[in-house]
This record gives C-alpha cells, sequence and structure tokens, in this order.
C-alpha cells in the first residue's frame, strides 16, 4: 500500500498518517525537515543557534506532526525539570495571587515554569500536590505551608528536590523562608487604633494553626500590654476561616455585645471587609461608630466603599525574592548552601476607615 502525504505549509511529510497513528519524535521531525535530529535538538533548547530558515522548516515539520516535546525524557536526562512549584494556602485571597505574580515573574526570567497550587489550607492536599512536584522531579518548590510541624516537607526532601517556605517567618535548618514581620506589622495596627483614644478593642483573629496568624495576635496582645491600658481593653474573636464571610459573622457578633467595641482589627482584609459589608447593612457608621483595621492591603482595601486601613504586604517582593533563594538553593550543595530568613517588613497604611480620632 503506497504512503500517503501530509501537506501544512511549505513541509510535505511522506507517511505523515503512520506517523500521526503513534506519538511523533525528534528524528520524525528531523525527517521532515530535512535535518538532522542534533539540529532540531537545537532549535527546541537554543533556537538562536538556528538560522531562520531552518528554524522555519523545523517548526512547519512539528505543526504538520504535532509534535509535542516529552519533557519527562527530558527530566531523565537532566536529573530535574523546568517545572517549579508554588503552593499557596488560598487563592481566593487577593494577597497570595499578588505573591504569584511577583514569583512567576522571576521565574519567568530563567526560563523557569510555574504551576500554582491551592492547600485551601488542608495539609493532606498539600501533601497531594509535594508528591507530585516529587514525582516529576521540579526544579523546586516555594511552600506557604498549611502544615506548621513541616513533616509534609520531607517527601521533597528526601528526593533531593530544594524548597522554600513563604509568607512564613521561620528559622528552620531545613529550608529558605520569606516572610513579612507580622508580629510588628500587627503592632502598629493596634498602637495606632489605641493612639486614636479607643480603649474597647476586638481582634479577630484566624485559624490558629497558621503561624502567621500567631504572629498578628502575639503582636495585637503586645501593643496592649505595652500601651498600658489594660489587657480587659482587648476583646478577641476567633474564626475558622479568613474569608468575607467568616468577617460578616464576626460582626454579627460583635452587633449582639451588649457593649459594642468602638474599634476592630482583624487578621486580614477579607475579613474586614466581610464585617464593613454588616456594619453598612446595619447602619453602622465606620469609623464614627467603629473603627476598622484589615491586614495585607490587598487591592480591594483601598477600593472598598469606606478605604480600610490595613498593613501593607509587599507580596509580589515576597514571591520575586522567594524564587531568587530557591534559585540559590538549587544551584549550590547541601555543604556549600547556607540557608537565608529573610523577613520583610510591613507598613501601615491609613485611611478612612480608621481617622477618627475620639
Amino acid at each position: 500500500m503506497p504512503k500517503s502525504s501530509l501537506r501544512r505549509g511549505r513541509v510535505t511529510v511522506a507517511g505523515a498518517e503512520d506517523i500521526v497513528s503513534r506519538r511523533p519524535g525528534i528524528k520524525d521531525v528531523a525527517r521532515a525537515a530535512g535535518v538532522s535530529a542534533a539540529t532540531v535538538s537545537n532549535f527546541l533548547n537554543w533556537p538562536e543557534r538556528v538560522s531562520k530558515n531552518t528554524r522555519s522548516r523545523i517548526q512547519g515539520a512539528v505543526d504538520t506532526l504535532g509534535y509535542v516535546r516529552s519533557e519527562s525524557a527530558r527530566q531523565t536526562r537532566a536529573k530535574s525539570s523546568r517545572l517549579m512549584g508554588l503552593i499557596v494556602l488560598d487563592m481566593g485571597n487577593p494577597f497570595f495571587v499578588e505573591l504569584a505574580r511577583g514569583a512567576e515573574a522571576k521565574a519567568r526570567e530563567r526560563d523557569l515554569k510555574m504551576m500554582l497550587c491551592d492547600s485551601v489550607q488542608d495539609t493532606d492536599v498539600e501533601t497531594e500536590y509535594l508528591s507530585l512536584f516529587a514525582e516529576h522531579r521540579a526544579f523546586g518548590v516555594i511552600v506557604s505551608s498549611a502544615d506548621v510541624t513541616g513533616r509534609s516537607l520531607s517527601i521533597l526532601s528526601k528526593n533531593g528536590i530544594p524548597f522554600v517556605r513563604v509568607d512564613r517567618a521561620g528559622t528552620e535548618k531545613d529550608a529558605c523562608s520569606v516572610a513579612v514581620d507580622d508580629v510588628a506589622g500587627s503592632q502598629a495596627a493596634m498602637r495606632h487604633l489605641i493612639e486614636a483614644g479607643h480603649r474597647r478593642l476586638v481582634y479577630v483573629s484566624g485559624p490558629s494553626h497558621l503561624k502567621q496568624i500567631q504572629d498578628r495576635r502575639t503582636g495585637a496582645f503586645r501593643a496592649i500590654s505595652d500601651s498600658g491600658i489594660g489587657s480587659r481593653a482587648l476583646r478577641e474573636i476567633p474564626v475558622d476561616r479568613l474569608d468575607v464571610a467568616a468577617g460578616r459573622d464576626a460582626a454579627a457578633r460583635i452587633l449582639g455585645f451588649p457593649e459594642r467595641p468602638t474599634a476592630v482589627f482583624c487578621a486580614n482584609d477579607l475579613l474586614a471587609l466581610g464585617m464593613l459589608q454588616t456594619f453598612f447593612s446595619a447602619r453602622i457608621n465606620v469609623p464614627n461608630d467603629i473603627a476598622l483595621v484589615g491586614y495585607d492591603d490587598i487591592e480591594f482595601a483601598a477600593a472598598a466603599a469606606v478605604p480600610l486601613t490595613s498593613v501593607r504586604q509587599p507580596a509580589a517582593a515576597i514571591g520575586g525574592s522567594s524564587v531568587k533563594l530557591l534559585l540559590q538553593e538549587a544551584s549550590g550543595t547541601p555543604e556549600e548552601h547556607r540557608h537565608q530568613h529573610v523577613l520583610l517588613q510591613p507598613e501601615l497604611v491609613v485611611r478612612n476607615s480608621s481617622m477618627l480620632t475620639l
């Protein structure tokens, strides 16, 4: 039976129907383009080494055959991949979106491809993603871990995959870390409210197992202690989630208090924005009736109906710095590399939601 031909552009591939019935390889592309397999390899990895006309012929053959490079085969030869993992706690939080943008921009500079995963604050989900990255021999992983014990990260260590902890200050000896000084940020927010004259305050916390939440709680209560106004001036409302719905629920509880607070500090902006919705519906004026402060300074904070005072975290810088550290982790031997722990400073951004001075 005579072999058929398949034409696309200026490239005619004899026997193309036989080739596309299986997965085409580099040799098929080389044969179709009339070049060596080494030239095709250069085209795929170092296109600048190949002349413009030759690149055009090879690209035509690639398009005609539907060739897709085997990343797994390349990984086997190179012992690792161009794949970089980023695992965050909650993609519903714009803070992590901005962090991811910063990380991806820096990764692209080094021709790394980033896969973004949302653990939804679940250690089991986090472990599944970590196993996936180990299985695919990822270049490295940046993780905002839901597992406070750090045990879930052992799968990366066992497989020789470098990782960086992000959004969590640490002194761990197993990895680098990049975070913001959440204790200092929370202190600044609470000190701002105290200096404005507030003496009935509420701190709305979050999931207590998260290190960031622990640090923000520490900062809030430290500010109260340092001020000398007495621990009874601050009441804590714990919530299980860090989202708008949890903020609305916390605000409803505050409205039921016999004596309402004059100021509320929330562990993140989503909680504060949820509270703002409930207060608005109940005709509670912010800040005249209750002053409100959030944390993260996400984009929506400044755009709220009442612009929200918030503690700004340099999210994009956190992401970019974490990739820099990951590259250092990957480039040196364990004996040569010394783990670094970068602690960035937050900034209190004062807006209308807390401007009233009593």
